[in-house]
């Protein structure tokens, strides 16, 4: 596969669904990839036709996987599928679509709540959103899905946050996080100190950010970040390291993306995009 070129269009942030699939038939994949792709899947409208539905069951089976097992709620969207050569167990969650007036409700309602499933406290809208879904989860788990060797457990977004809240139900062999807000608080976090997490901040993603640290939320998972310089992961750099190297991507990206039409006018914004983290392990 060719190298994946940095996205800075406003298609790529908004409407990540119109992109087509990376995985190629024939080819293998580490169940890291399986998880970063599948939270790019997620966007796709498997729940509106059978077109899109084909699409995303196309899409997985060139990794191996089985058709998907939608999980829907009002205001969430998740799937799961099974590898059919090792029989890992793959879960998905959709994030924020800005066309979706409900899923913009579920961001802003940051006051925390009570995670009862494993202690601690969390954002009350992804919580909620979490427990709309997790009986459909819990069911396939045990029913259909009962054989997995392994559970994997992916979002971005919105979807990362989801995927945190499942791993303290149903413990995942790896849980992979592209642009995830900080879920809950300390006692929430210290619940997934024997998941295995993999983090991932590309750049200057500002949701990355939110909500603030001050306001008793923590981040779950050792940083591995995108660098804006070359589009390499650096695992849990210094602050200093990190802010140098925002300060370039910042600069660079006036310069070359952001006034061109059709370009997301912030770095901040375009580095959310889901492609823009798949690039670094694509290609």
């Amino acid at each position: 596969m060719a190298p994946i070129a940095y996205d800075a269009s406003r298609v790529a942030l908004y409407s990540p669904e119109r992109h087509e699939t990376l995985f190629e038939a024939r080819q293998s994949y580490s169940p890291t990839q399986w998880a970063i792709e599948a939270a790019r899947l997620a966007y796709y409208r498997a729940e509106d036709g059978q077109a899109e539905s084909d699409r995303l069951t196309d899409a997985l089976g060139r990794a191996g996987f089985g058709p998907p097992v939608l999980f829907r709620d009002a205001a969430t969207f998740a799937f799961g599928t099974l590898n059919a050569l090792d029989g890992s167990a793959l879960v998905a969650f959709r994030g924020t679509q800005p066309d979706e007036i409900r899923h913009l409700a579920t961001n802003l309602q940051a006051q925390q709540t009570a995670w009862t499933e494993s202690g601690g406290r969390v954002h009350a809208g992804f919580g909620a959103a979490a427990r709309s879904v997790l009986p459909q989860i819990g069911d396939w788990l045990a029913g259909p899905a009962c054989q997995h060797s392994r559970l994997i457990l992916a979002g971005h977004s919105l979807g990362a946050a989801l995927a945190t809240l499942a791993a303290t139900v149903f413990p995942p062999a790896l849980l992979v996080t592209l642009g995830s807000p900080r879920v809950g608080d300390a006692e929430f976090v210290a619940a997934l100190a024997e998941v295995h997490v993999i983090r991932l901040v590309d750049g200057c993603d500002v949701v990355t950010q939110l909500p603030p640290a001050l306001s008793f939320y923590a981040h779950a998972g050792v940083l591995t970040y995108i660098s804006c310089i070359d589009g390499l992961c650096v695992d849990d750099p210094a602050p200093s390291e990190i802010e140098a190297d925002r300060i370039e991507g910042r600069r660079r990206y006036a310069t070359e993306h952001a006034w061109k039409p059709g370009s997301v006018l912030l770095r901040e914004l375009a580095d959310h995009a889901p492609i823009n983290y798949a690039r670094a392990f694509f290609g």
